[in-house]
């Protein structure tokens, strides 16, 4: 598999932007600079990241969002990390 991730992921499986295998080998997200852990859902090229609320979920049970907007990086947790 390469080390290329997708300009958009979602981690809900109910969302055709889920990818199970790219999941499983962990996506970390840099927002503004600062490495988020609560990213339910990204896009790259709109500037856009979906937080959770709290522990709050709507009548279908999923996490309650929001949408952030800032510069997103995703990278690859099991990735070797390059020096600059």
């Amino acid at each position: 598999m390469s080390d290329a991730l997708p300009d958009r992921l979602c981690a809900s499986p109910k969302s055709p932007y889920y990818d199970e295998a790219l999941l499983e080998r962990g996506v970390g997200i840099r927002f503004n600079g600062a490495e988020k852990t609560n990213v339910e859902e990204y896009c790259v090229s709109e500037g856009w990241i979906r937080v959770a609320v709290g522990k709050t979920v709507d009548r279908h049970g999923d996490a309650m969002t929001i949408k952030l907007k800032g510069t997103v990086e995703p990278f690859l947790k099991d990735a070797p990390k390059t020096s600059e």
